[in-house]
């Protein structure tokens, strides 16, 4: 070799050296880099009946009513299940915590630095009017729910610089930050919308004109704010990858929509509709005592429930002068007696609910660990002193119902916050009668706060529970004109991103984000920040305790309960998998068993609605 090859040779060799790792397009994404579960050239998941048959009609009830099928906007109630009829870049296993499989991207790239991702296209992906799905309907979409879709996207994904079609197939999503791990995956969620299709239409309407989508599923009929029909779409362009094998087996599925969750039970009972998912404990336990219960026609399973809890409770609007000092707020979660609740209300069934994170390994239990303290140590006098020192717990009653001893400790309280009691009324440190409204959509949660209004009312607290249909509690809701509610903070295995949505100032006042609370607190936004940024699954649970304890000791909500499994009743007709998924209970994979008749209904004409 001569000596100015050999040079050449070396300068080449350096200058691939030099190069940044080039990163390789892959069929799936994990959150911390780790393999997933599924090979490249897996058949089906594991949770699947890949031969289960198709046919028949799935009917489930709906609560409320609905006057939209837009459910990207924040105008008007939309129908239940409208996720069917759109494909995502991207869709989650229901067996792995947070991994994603490539739908209508086959591959996906990622920066090694995390800069950027990069979506490969199938070809073959395409709309129900068979128009081509290209990169320039993702790029669309993408602008078009940052621009007018509601404010959770714009928070959901604020990290993103820019997005390109970079060829027909190609999209390539550009990063203002390194260190959101999370975000590739969450670009993965994205709904793909028909470019051509809202060309010329307003996206910003809420109205009841079908939508075009590509998913599996389309919308057949529609009858308003009564009614809503899917039907499977035959030549559906995925049916045969692998990701949708077993996967939506129902040719129909239909939504009745019933205003009070007694007369759906009634329903479901007597054979009007097929499955329901049921909340409540004492149904659980006393309703169901039919013959065809008894017969095994409508079977009754709990089915494990692998993923954290959450937080359910009463939440306090802090946006109300009223619940503004912690010391009321722990006071008011005094007066809530869940012992006497579960047992008398509950028959037992539940277990009460300590963490924003419960049910998993995130949840923050007995005192800050050292890595936990490292991340709170900063924050030393901006948060309660007793994140650095105590185990919350909630208050424990005998179930007697007699809760003297937590009234007189409320009462402590509410004195050290400037109330007291004039004319056998309690008044706030501005001499106010204490007046609170409990806004309400669902009959069945009156019963569980009348026993709590009581207990306000032996201090003089007024209670009033004020019930509105599903429009108007959704519209005070957005405008946050409520003083407590009943609602929840459900959590994944792998939180991130969301956790703004919940908890930082910037949602706040979006009426869109499910900050209900209305925090507004420096600390919480940097612990949040800190989440999102966690480089290691350790790293993200010491987090996520820490923010817990923040949460726990700032007595925002009063924690309601939890159960541990998914209680479901479906008739027999309708079957599924051997083998649930631990992280959902998985109704895209049941079927309608072909040699079953379903069950006759007895339901009275006019009962829904």
């Amino acid at each position: 070799m001569t000596s100015t090859l050999r040079t050449l040779t070396a300068s080449l060799l350096l200058a691939c050296i030099s190069l940044p790792t080039l990163a390789a397009p892959q069929h799936a994404l994990t959150l911390y880099d780790e393999a997933p579960k599924y090979p490249a050239n897996f058949k089906h998941f594991d949770f699947v009946n890949p031969d289960a048959p198709k046919g028949g009609t799935f009917r489930q009830a709906s609560f409320g009513g609905f006057d939209s099928l837009n459910p990207f906007i924040n105008k008007g109630v939309a129908a239940d299940n409208l996720s069917i009829i759109y494909d995502t870049l991207m869709r989650q296993s229901l067996d792995e915590p947070f991994t994603e499989y490539g739908l209508v991207a086959s591959k996906i790239e990622k920066a090694p630095d995390n800069s950027w991702v990069r979506f490969y296209l199938r070809p073959e992906a395409r709309f129900h009017d068979g128009h081509a799905l290209r990169a320039e309907d993702v790029v669309f979409t993408f602008n078009t729910l940052i621009k007018d879709g509601a404010p959770l996207y714009r928070q959901y994904y604020a990290d993103v610089s820019e997005v390109l079609a970079e060829d027909p197939l190609k999209v390539l999503f550009k990063f203002k930050h390194t260190n959101n791990r999370e975000l590739p995956l969450i670009l993965g969620q994205l709904p793909v919308l028909p470019k051509h299709w809202y060309a010329d239409r307003e996206f910003t309407r809420g109205n009841l004109e079908i939508p075009l989508g590509s998913g599996p599923y389309k919308v057949a009929e529609v009858k308003a704010g009564r009614s809503i029909r899917y039907e499977r779409v035959k030549d559906y362009w995925g049916k045969d990858l692998p990701i949708n094998r077993g996967f939506y087996n129902f040719d129909a599925m239909t939504f009745d929509v019933y205003r009070d969750n007694n007369v759906a039970l009634e329903a479901l009972k007597a054979g009007a509709f097929d499955y329901e998912l049921e909340v409540s404990a004492k149904n659980w336990a006393t309703a169901y005592n039919t013959p065809a219960v008894r017969e095994g026609r409508l079977i009754k399973e709990e089915l494990p429930n692998g993923n954290p809890v959450g937080m359910q409770g009463f939440i306090f609007n802090l946006r109300k002068p009223v619940f503004q000092d912690v010391r009321v707020r722990q006071a008011l979660s005094l007066l809530f007696d869940f012992e006497w609740t579960n047992k008398q209300l509950f028959n037992g069934a539940y277990i009460r609910t300590g963490s924003y994170f419960e049910n998993s390994e995130m949840a923050a239990r007995g005192l800050p660990s050292p890595a936990e303290l490292k991340i709170l140590e900063p924050l030393r006098g901006k948060v309660p002193d007793q994140v650095f020192s105590e185990a919350f717990h909630n208050p424990v009653t005998d179930a007697s119902g007699m809760i003297r001893e937590h009234q007189r400790q409320a009462y402590k309280l509410l004195q050290e916050a400037g109330w007291k009691i004039v004319d056998d009324k309690m008044v706030d440190k501005d001499g106010k009668p204490v007046n609170i409204e409990f806004l309400l959509a669902q009959t069945q949660f009156e019963r569980v706060l009348l026993p709590f209004k009581r207990n306000l009312a032996d201090l003089g607290i007024g209670l009033e529970i004020r019930r509105v249909d599903v429009s108007q509690y959704i519209n005070r809701l957005r405008s946050r004109d409520f003083d407590m509610i009943v609602s929840g903070f459900p959590q994944s295995n792998s939180p991130g991103n969301e956790q703004r949505e919940f908890w930082s100032s910037s949602a706040a006042d979006n009426p869109g984000s499910r900050n209900f609370i209305g925090l507004r607190d420096p600390a919480i936004d940097q612990l949040v920040e800190q989440l999102i940024n966690a480089d290691s699954r350790q790293s993200l649970i010491d987090h996520c305790r820490a923010l817990d304890r923040v949460l726990q000791w700032g007595y925002y909500v009063v924690p309601n309960w939890h159960i541990k499994t998914n209680r479901v009743a479906y008739w027999n007709h309708i079957g599924h998998p051997q083998k649930s998924p631990k992280y959902d209970v998985g109704i895209d994979t049941w079927w309608v068993k072909p040699d079953v008749t379903p069950a006759p209904s007895t339901a009275p004409a006019g009962e829904a609605n």
